[in-house]
């Protein structure tokens, strides 16, 4: 999906603005936010704060850390236009996918559609399925990228859900949603997402773009921790997953321990089960409300721009770029390489130098922020250029 222009772009002194409150650009040019984020300032301070109210005073603060907790899904539901009753808080984008992989009412004969370059997150719940007589079809890409032709061509009248990735984690390939959500839908089929690498740096409503069940955790665009994310889940389909996992936290009188009756609630946290890492959710809600203060319009311009600087700057040392750079499916994720250098030693050369990159399918993988800026570029372009010297 392409992001729209709704949100009044920020001025350029704004990013600075934000730079500031990234403790990691005092010291690293880090360049790996695909893969897991160093924290905001304001989040910091959250975990912190957390740790002392703990450490302290005990549980005698819960009620307190249970009004942020709620605070962080009514920010995840505005984030991508769902109301608060259709997002549950979870600890990883794995959880999100196994609530719908596991809970869904298969029938033997029933097959899912994905690409056969997911995440491995996106691949082994569905084909989990197998002992139930649920087939895994994985459609091909041609680096990273995607033939919704051919994605359309494996479904049939059995395919029950369709699940791709927003942002492929490895080619940077960011998918049409709305023409995937309409081949899907045409076919019968629900649209899973999994927007662990898009989410809150490009834009979503789940209003206008129909999407049936989306996950993701927090700990890379949304600059939470690990532990800590979302899922949601559209409000016509609560009762048609079967919930796995169902503890205190998944019933209407959850904190009423002696009076036990299975009545689930009629919300997504029935699907919670049990306690949370509200040290994580508390941390996440810090970065949502940091990030939404921008909006992801801007976001995801921003970081537009900032990969198009390093691109440019790439090429002109011979790196050869495997990211489409085409305003559709652009993203925050560059993979390359430099002929006839090994990746693996590349990011160590780097690392050593205080600048921050992947390795992905064998290719050298950059992924800014919107925090990032000309002079991160200098000195990853600079490491690069210098190794072997």
């Amino acid at each position: 999906m392409t992001a729209t222009a709704s949100v009044v772009p920020v001025e350029a002194g704004d990013w600075e603005t934000f730079r500031r409150q990234m403790p990691i650009a005092q010291t690293w040019a880090y360049f790996d936010h695909a893969a897991v984020a160093p924290l905001p300032e304001p989040t910091r301070r959250a975990l912190v704060d957390w740790a002392e109210e703990a450490a302290r005073s005990g549980d005698t603060v819960w009620p307190a850390w249970s009004r942020k907790v709620e605070g962080l899904r009514g920010r995840a539901a505005q984030l991508i236009g769902a109301s608060p009753e259709e997002i549950a808080l979870i600890h990883n984008t794995t959880e999100g996918v196994n609530l719908v992989a596991e809970g869904f009412p298969w029938q033997p004969g029933d097959n899912i559609v994905t690409l056969a370059d997911e995440f491995p997150t996106n691949q082994y719940p569905w084909m989990n399925l197998a002992e139930r007589g649920v087939q895994t079809r994985r459609v091909p890409t041609e680096d990273g990228a995607v033939d919704l032709d051919r994605l359309a061509d494996a479904c049939d009248h059995r395919t029950r859900i369709v699940s791709v990735s927003w942002v492929s984690y490895s080619s940077g390939w960011r998918n049409d949603l709305e023409r995937i959500a309409a081949i899907t839908h045409e076919r019968g089929a629900l649209f899973f997402l999994d927007a662990i690498q898009a989410l809150g740096v490009f834009e979503l409503d789940v209003r206008r773009t129909p999407v049936d069940f989306l996950a993701a955790d927090g700990h890379k665009w949304l600059l939470g921790i690990e532990g800590a994310g979302i899922c949601y889940i559209r409000r016509e389909h609560l009762k048609r997953l079967r919930p796995v996992g169902v503890g205190w936290n998944s019933v209407v009188r959850s904190h009423d321990f002696q009076h036990i009756e299975l009545a689930l609630k009629d919300s997504a946290d029935r699907y919670e089960g049990g306690s949370q890492c509200m040290a994580g959710m508390i941390a996440l809600a810090a970065s949502l409300e940091l990030l939404m203060s921008y909006g992801a319009g801007a976001l995801g311009r921003r970081i537009l721009e900032v990969t198009e600087q390093a691109c440019r700057r790439l090429r002109e040392i011979g790196a050869v770029l495997h990211s489409d750079r085409s305003g559709q499916h652009a993203s925050g994720i560059v993979a390359f390489e430099l002929p006839g250098r090994d990746p693996l030693a590349l990011k160590k050369h780097c690392l050593g130098r205080n600048v921050v990159l992947s390795c992905r399918a064998g290719r050298l993988r950059i992924s800014p922020h919107a925090y990032n800026n000309e002079q991160d570029i200098q000195r990853l372009v600079q490491a690069l250029s210098d190794f072997g010297f």
